[in-house]
């Protein structure tokens, strides 16, 4: 099993036995999201903005506006730490102190830098959006290049990198807590994708079904 290389900057020092640094635990738990977190400094003051992210390989992905603050930021040569947390339940002692939650996270670190290769560009959007919703890249409309010119795409090798998992109920249990009369136990929680919902009629087509049958507005 392959891990990260265990340092100052990523070890857990607080709950140390809750950490993983192989691989596959790192991986899994990047894999199971899209929302991700990314710090960096400016100035000296830090800064942290949420975005959607993918990963290939020891890579990670994101996107975002070319004349963004952030991409601007990220891709002068600065080092960024980007956040991963999946909330899975709550954990309800008998106690304040023992109340807690299960969780999963990483935290990762690296040098982001610019996809400048278009190819690469193409290949790299079409993997985020087929992690999305699988066969869609191909039935959108084709990407203009104005839309090319304001989209900033980032790549992040991995340097460093750790996990922390907590799961199960209180530890409560072997305490003198345990005989407190109050319900102790864990809540799981899970994030539910719920029925679509279809976007209204483009203004085009409404107006053809409404105000113009048989007619093609298109053509005008």
């Amino acid at each position: 099993m392959t891990e990260f290389t265990i340092n100052e900057r990523n070890r857990v020092k607080r709950g140390h036995k809750r950490a993983c640094y192989d691989e596959e635990t790192v991986y899994g738990i990047l894999d199971s999201h899209f929302l991700c977190h990314v710090a960096y400094e400016v100035d000296g003051q830090p800064q942290i903005i949420p975005t959607s992210y993918w990963r290939e390989g020891n890579r990670l992905y994101w996107h975002g506006a070319s004349k963004s603050r952030m991409i601007r930021e990220v891709t002068s040569g600065k080092e960024a730490c980007v956040s991963v947390a999946h909330l899975d339940g709550l954990v309800l002692a008998r106690s304040a102190f023992n109340t807690s939650a299960n969780y999963r996270s990483v935290i990762c670190y690296g040098r982001p830098e610019l996809v400048t290769d278009t190819a690469e560009f193409d290949r790299q959007m079409e993997l985020f959006f087929e992690q999305l919703a699988p066969g869609r890249w191909s039935q959108l409309r084709p990407i203009t290049g104005q839309e090319r010119k304001a989209t900033a795409l980032v790549v992040m090798e991995i340097t460093d990198a750790a996990a922390k998992v907590r799961d199960g109920g209180p530890g409560d249990g072997d305490t003198e807590d345990v005989d407190w009369p109050v319900w102790s136990g864990h809540i799981p929680l899970t994030t539910q994708q719920r029925g679509p919902v279809g976007a209204p009629e483009g203004v085009r087509a409404a107006l053809n079904h409404r105000l113009m049958p048989g007619h093609d507005w298109n053509n005008r």
